[in-house]
């Protein structure tokens, strides 16, 4: 999607939400120039070490079922920039596909930065031969981020990368007195774009300052009472889940 319409959030909640359902997730921040995920899932201190076998991934508790990787992990602090061209970016995302000890996974979600460029491009190289279910799309209602998302559809298409759905994040604002939902912005663009290019449409999440502290906090907000602006995300993730299961059983 877009710089900004919420994709690392979307991405670090999609991942919690297959952590609930019993699956092993593996989550990769390949936004090499601007890492998040290590900020939104409370692991600011950590880092990733090596070891004989590869790099060793940093998780979220002592289950083990969420392991993250991301360039945020091996830089000094979090002011140090990313200042690299194409072919060392390419270099990276392989290291971190090939290179690091995953272990039996069920799935892997991938955070990517915006626009539809080298990250994107070599990702997709790489994981081609694994054939990956696929690509969520995340937009906000208004215009200029409808048409930016709409680039990225027809790329997926392009390379024959199957959409899963369209994500309309920031889609009104959920009070956390009331909970009644205002629709601030626009509304319902992402829906129509979902049906114009016919994509299933995920659903939408209207902006909630309880989601917004956890992110910004590292905690888990479907442990909140805020877990209903999530509610399109948890379905997707039981619907994920209920289909890999049935796919492992008929082979």
């Amino acid at each position: 999607g877009k710089g900004g319409v919420g994709k690392s959030t979307v991405a670090s909640h999609m991942a919690r939400a297959l952590v609930e359902q019993g699956l092993t997730v593996g989550l990769l921040d390949i936004d090499l120039c601007g890492p998040s995920l290590p900020h939104m899932l409370g692991l600011d201190q950590s880092k990733i070490h090596q070891s004989s076998s590869g790099w060793v991934p940093v998780y979220t508790d002592s289950t083990k079922r969420l392991a993250v990787v991301s360039i945020g992990f091996l830089l000094a602090d979090k002011t140090t920039a990313v200042v690299w061209r194409g072919p060392k970016k390419t270099a990276t995302i392989k290291q971190f596909l090939e290179d690091v000890m995953w272990g039996p996974l069920d799935c892997l979600v991938i955070d990517t930065p915006p626009g539809t460029s080298d990250e994107h491009i070599s990702v997709c190289e790489y994981l081609q031969a694994f054939n990956p279910d696929g690509a969520v799309v995340v937009t906000t209602p208004q215009g200029v981020a409808l048409s930016d998302v709409s680039k990225e559809i027809t790329f997926c298409k392009s390379i024959g990368m199957p959409v899963l759905g369209l994500v309309e994040n920031m889609s009104g604002f959920r009070c956390p007195t009331c909970e009644e939902c205002t629709n601030i912005f626009a509304t319902g663009g992402g829906e129509a774009l979902a049906t114009a290019v016919e994509v299933p449409f995920i659903g939408r999440i209207p902006i909630d300052p309880v989601v917004s502290q956890c992110t910004e906090q590292g905690q888990n907000a479907f442990d909140t009472d805020s877990a209903a602006s999530l509610k399109c995300l948890r379905t997707f993730a039981e619907d994920f889940a209920r289909s890999s299961a049935g796919a492992s059983s008929s082979e």
